[in-house]
């Protein structure tokens, strides 16, 4: 095993506590940030890159058919493999979103189309349940079980607002354990039914969920109702019948007091389990291996990586699986004077044990349970004129196949050309200039020359102010080997016809009323008021 640190060369302030991991044939995308419609990232989604000790982050966008999917923490997430003829998918289920509102919708993230360049497009569609629907909460787990040939999620844990008769205004943001039942979703016909067993007595939230075949097993948690982290281990077992499903509940002791902690994969049914809190204030430094099988589970310590300073002076941490035997962490970085990352990034990563034929499933609320974590950044970048496709680099004669070259030759063409003879703009140490970039440097198309080209807004020297105006209105731009700014041009603007205004006809018009008086009545009112 092994600790490395990570730079990040893009967007670190996406990666915040709550966000999740999720992984889809092979690649790794982040969950968590916030999208807006009509720019860089509208989805929140972002592919995760790791290269020679960088970490790289890319927007990804969805297909016409897929359903607004909100930036949430703290959710539910589960794969879901492909099975007679279904996709692959990631399953996403509740979640706090930015404003504290709590999700109980259930979402499909599944793969749409893979481009040239690396280019991939998800889809992501909303499934919609009825009988027994798991009321809004975050922190909780879904697993996916394997029963007599059918396939089912378990859904278990959580927290949620309290309820809605018990809310005063003193305990309105007050959270409390969702109610110790276990749901099972049919992702078929979306039926969902909820069961009650004797022996889960308590809610409990921030657990790991591992499962294989028909078992889940569920270890570790925090119980918010007595503010305890009980190192038990509960072993669920679910059976598909025909009638009605069978759950067989065991407590098992010989568990870990362990919240929030980060499970990777390393074999087939194989994990390594560390991370997280063993306390309040302490965190969990360990290791523990466990791997699941038809007898039942095992547990063994793993002697842990050497933790840097930082790592182990700091009072929490967060992160997620980057699969296949690796994980990534974050630490608040802390010092004075204030250090301009918020966060310390490190890839650890754990010997294979042994190699498997089929990708393991498990999910584990892989995020931090301290509910004053930093909001999300709003960071995207801007786009004149044309859509983001059309400045992207796409390399004609490969079909779809993606050449990693291709990516490390963009200073060519797309967003790294050389726009001007002074251009500023380097690929290899570029750093967001504006506060609305993202990925790459904004672009403002000149209109000079024959079919004009397009600069960069940093090498042109304009402030924020003048670019975003020149984004909204109609003005022409000429870059400064061109003229400048003093030579702008309007546009003529657009002929509007006047409006025609009908006056209305009134249908029942009235006579003004006249008084007739005599010449001698005319004659003593004008002698009254003179």
């Amino acid at each position: 095993m092994s600790l490395e640190p990570l730079t990040v060369v893009n967007c670190a302030g996406l990666v915040q506590p709550g966000f999740s991991l999720l992984e889809l044939e092979g690649d790794v995308y982040l969950f968590g940030q916030k999208g807006w419609p009509k720019r860089s990232c509208p989805t929140g989604v972002f592919g995760v890159r790791i290269k020679k000790g960088e970490l790289k982050l890319r927007a990804i966008s969805f297909s016409n058919n897929s359903c607004y999917l909100p930036p949430l923490r703290c959710p539910a997430v589960a794969h879901f493999e492909s099975r007679d003829g279904s996709p692959e998918c990631c399953l996403i289920h509740g979640g706090r979103t930015p404003n504290n509102e709590l999700s109980s919708s259930l979402y499909m993230l599944s793969i749409d189309n893979r481009g040239c360049n690396r280019k991939v497009t998800l889809r992501c569609q909303e499934k919609e349940l009825v009988g027994d629907v798991p009321s809004a909460r975050y922190g909780h787990t879904l697993s996916v079980i394997h029963s007599r040939g059918k396939t089912a999620c378990v859904l278990f844990g959580g927290r949620s607002y309290m309820p809605p008769t018990e809310r005063t205004t003193e305990n309105w943001n007050s959270v409390v354990d969702c109610p110790p039942q276990v749901f099972l979703i049919d992702l078929e016909f979306g039926c969902s039914s909820a069961h009650t067993l004797p022996e889960l007595t308590d809610g409990q939230s921030f657990h790991v969920a591992l499962a294989r075949e028909d078992c889940v097993y569920f270890l570790g948690g925090h119980i918010l109702s007595s503010d305890c982290r009980p190192p038990r281990l509960i072993r669920l077992r679910v059976e598909l019948l025909l009638g009605s499903p069978v759950i067989t509940c065991t407590v098992l002791q010989e568990g870990l007091s362990i919240t929030s902690a980060i499970t990777t994969p390393i074999g087939y049914h194989e994990y390594i389990v560390f991370g997280g809190y063993q306390s309040e204030t302490q965190k969990r430094m360990e290791c523990t291996y466990i791997g699941l099988d038809d007898v039942g589970v095992h547990m063994e310590p793993r002697e842990p990586p050497q933790w840097t300073s930082e790592i182990s002076h700091s009072r929490t941490w967060f992160g997620g699986s980057l699969g296949k035997g690796n994980a990534m962490i974050a630490v608040p970085s802390e010092g004075n004077p204030t250090p301009p990352d918020a966060y310390h990034f490190y890839q650890v990563s754990f010997q294979k044990e042994q190699d498997g034929e089929a990708s393991t499933q498990g999910c584990s609320q892989e995020s931090t349970d301290f509910e004053d974590s930093a909001p999300l950044e709003d960071s995207e970048e801007l786009y004149f004129g044309r859509e983001p496709h059309e400045l992207e680099f796409s390399s004609d004669g490969e079909g779809d196949t993606y050449n990693e070259e291709d990516e490390e030759d963009e200073s060519q063409t797309g967003y790294w050309i050389k726009c001007c003879l002074n251009c500023q703009v380097d690929p290899n140490i570029w750093e967001p200039y504006y506060s609305t970039e993202l990925t790459r440097p904004a672009m403002i198309f000149c209109s000079r020359g024959e079919g004009g080209h397009w600069v960069h807004a940093q090498c042109m020297e304009l402030p924020e102010s003048l670019l975003l105006r020149l984004s909204q209105d109609n003005s022409k731009y000429f870059c400064l080997d061109h003229g400048g700014l003093p030579k702008q041009e309007m546009t003529p603007p657009r002929q509007m016809l006047p409006l025609k205004r009908v006056p209305m006809k009134m249908t029942h018009r009235k006579a003004p009323v006249s008084l007739k008086m005599t010449p001698a009545k005319k004659s003593f009112l004008r002698r009254l008021f003179d």
